[in-house]
């Protein structure tokens, strides 16, 4: 296995970073476990970075001779994709997504690497487009990366960034339409090339009943509205889908997820959209929850001491008809409703260590002549008894509250399968993490997303990725996985995050 290729000067060094994360997302995709995954992702990473460097392009804005590439990231992309396809033709398929070798041996592949004419209309008009141009639109559409990101990263003014954006969303369709007439077609087709041009501008043209049967059918002229259509939202899975080909779907919302969870927010670009002021009021709420989270276990160490101090005078009968020794009236009291088990007077103690309920049955008569004038038993003594064991009474013991909360949510299911997402709050910051749960009807998972799986038994073990291992504290980490079942497919149980207990919604 090659070796990762080294940075020639700090701007390709963070280059690297940035666009490894997205090499290894996707190729863990391909692959079908971490080890593999990222011994596809280092040789495609390296075989990615060495044609860039011989194509010895620098991404530019303005005129200029048009880009004869991909941007970076569709690029290495592409490159994982190939560097897959030559393990199957080695005979190494067996550490690919069995779906991805199907995918590999069919028609569908050959299209992303024959005759340019007859490659995807998303493939041919971002690689069509000027190289800065085709970045801006990759980056914000797919990567989803927050503007004022892509605007530092690409050297734009972050005042007018998303007015580029919309220009190069018109220029990408316009690529895509000049594309898509190009592409040699049959005659049907040929007739609803300009149709599908004028119903995909207006998002208020309605689609003609025959031209909606024909998307139906044919793929081809589907692909091309899914590029035309800017407005709807599609335009993300139309790029992805086109340029990366199988998996284009999952690495796109597999980029989404380690977007939000980078900003430490639930929806992209929230974080920066002030110029930093929210994480200032962020950080200040922070504190304030802090202070008041300590007053309140201060006061409930105060309260609790209170409760256990002993009542009464230290000597001769109060209000509350004590003796001058609370300890030894607190332990013999025969008619004391309720006593802790653990309680004992200081001759019993001095006995028998091992805490019993003889003391309870058979007080001492010192003791109960000191208690004989008292009419109303009063409840207080049980905090004296509970106190005078020095340890506490079992009654005193509670369990530390959870430091995180799992949301499970079964997304679907089907005759013998079944999708589903973790969510996990984190109470603290992570630097790396590892979710565990027991599935209850011998569940099996056999593919994850946004973390890597081991299941032994019963218990599933999920690992996170390089590109979302860092968590802020109160913030959120999100995975998902496929599995099968049989019978019956209850909700899990027995959630860890990093070996502590979580809480369940």
């Amino acid at each position: 296995m090659p070796d990762l290729p080294t940075p020639q000067d700090a701007t390709e060094a963070a280059l690297f970073s940035e666009c490894w994360d997205a090499v290894l997302s996707y190729a863990d995709l391909c692959t079908s476990g971490s080890l593999t995954a990222h011994q596809l992702a280092t040789e495609a990473f390296t075989l990615g970075m060495r044609e860039v460097r011989a194509a010895g392009t620098v991404p530019a804005r303005g005129p200029g001779r048009r880009a004869a590439r991909l941007p970076m990231i569709p690029e290495l992309l592409t490159a994982v994709r190939n560097t897959a396809a030559g393990w199957e033709a080695d005979g190494d398929g067996h550490k690919l997504d069995p779906d991805l070798r199907l995918w590999l041996n069919s028609g569908q592949a050959a299209r992303y690497t024959g005759p340019p004419l007859q490659r995807p209309v998303a493939l041919r008009g971002l690689r069509d487009m000027q190289d800065a141009d085709a970045s801006l639109l990759w980056l914000a559409e797919v990567e989803a990366l927050p503007l004022p990101t892509v605007a530092r990263r690409l050297g734009l003014d972050p005042a007018t960034v998303a007015e580029e954006l919309d220009q190069v969303r018109g220029l990408f369709r316009d690529r895509c339409h000049r594309a898509h007439v190009d592409t040699p077609m049959d005659a049907q087709c040929r007739s609803y090339a300009r149709l599908l041009d004028a119903v995909t501008r207006s998002p208020a043209a309605d689609t003609p009943g025959d031209l909606s049967r024909h998307l139906a059918t044919c793929v081809q002229c589907a692909e091309a509205a899914a590029c035309l259509r800017l407005h709807g939202g599609g335009l993300p899975a139309a790029l992805a889908g086109g340029v990366v080909g199988w998996g284009g779907l999952a690495y796109l919302e597999r980029r989404r997820r380690a977007a939000e969870v980078r900003l430490g927010v639930g929806r992209p670009g929230a974080a920066e959209a002030d110029g930093g002021d929210p994480k200032e009021k962020e950080g200040r709420s922070r504190v304030l929850r802090n202070g008041l989270l300590a007053a309140a276990v201060l006061l409930s160490v105060l309260a609790l001491g209170v409760s256990m101090m002993p009542f009464g005078d230290s000597g001769g009968s109060g209000a509350s008809g004590g003796s001058g020794d609370d300890k030894a009236v607190a332990a013999s009291d025969d008619r004391q409703p309720v006593v802790d088990p653990t309680a004992s007077g200081t001759a019993a103690t001095a006995a028998d260590p091992t805490p019993s309920r003889t003391p309870s049955t058979t007080p001492s008569p010192t003791a109960s002549k000191g208690k004989s004038d008292r009419k109303n038993p009063d409840p207080e003594p049980q905090g004296t008894s509970a106190a005078t064991t020095g340890s506490g009474g079992p009654s005193r013991t509670t369990d530390p509250a959870p430091t995180c909360r799992v949301d499970y949510n079964l997304d679907s299911q089907w005759t013998d399968g079944f999708q589903a997402t973790l969510t996990v709050t984190t109470g603290k910051a992570l630097s790396g993490w590892q979710v565990a749960w027991s599935f209850r009807d011998g569940q099996q998972v056999g593919q994850m997303w946004d973390a890597t799986v081991h299941q032994n038994g019963s218990r599933v073990t999920a690992t996170a990725a390089d590109y979302n291992k860092s968590v802020a504290a109160h913030g959120t980490l999100t995975f998902g996985f496929l599995a099968s079942w049989q019978g019956k497919n209850r909700v899990p149980y027995a959630f860890t995050l990093n070996g502590a207990a979580c809480a369940t919604s």
